[in-house]
């Protein structure tokens, strides 16, 4: 069973950074899997932000967030991590990350870490 725990989510002001970490369980390393960020702003939907291929380490990005956020992964901690420069009020959000097989659909998703940046 795939388990997913978000944390390094604040408070921060507009042009700082932050790093978001994902914990994943329940992946062998070849396992044919990707884990992706999404975020939900307040009464808007969810919003895809990036991906990661688990046992190759492809990624790709929305176009909102693709010159500032890098997404990568540590093998041997099990952990994605989302690395958010050049923050903007606009990226204020719930941010999730979640695991779907390659082709399949996001169906295990973590509780979630809120950022919020200020003007």
């Amino acid at each position: 069973q795939v388990q997913l725990v978000e944390s390094g989510g604040g408070s921060v002001q507009a042009g700082s950074s932050l790093r978001l970490s994902c914990a994943v369980s329940g992946l062998a390393p070849s396992s044919r899997y990707q884990v992706g960020w999404f975020r939900q702003a307040p009464g808007l939907g969810r919003q895809f932000v990036a991906r990661i291929s688990w046992s190759g380490g492809s990624t790709s990005y929305s176009d909102s967030v693709k010159d500032r956020f890098t997404i990568s992964k540590d093998g041997i901690k099990n952990t994605v991590y989302l690395q958010m420069n050049s923050l903007k009020p606009e990226d204020t959000a719930m941010y999730f990350c979640a695991a779907a097989t390659m082709g399949g659909t996001y169906d295990c998703w973590g509780q979630g870490s809120q950022v919020t940046v200020s003007s």
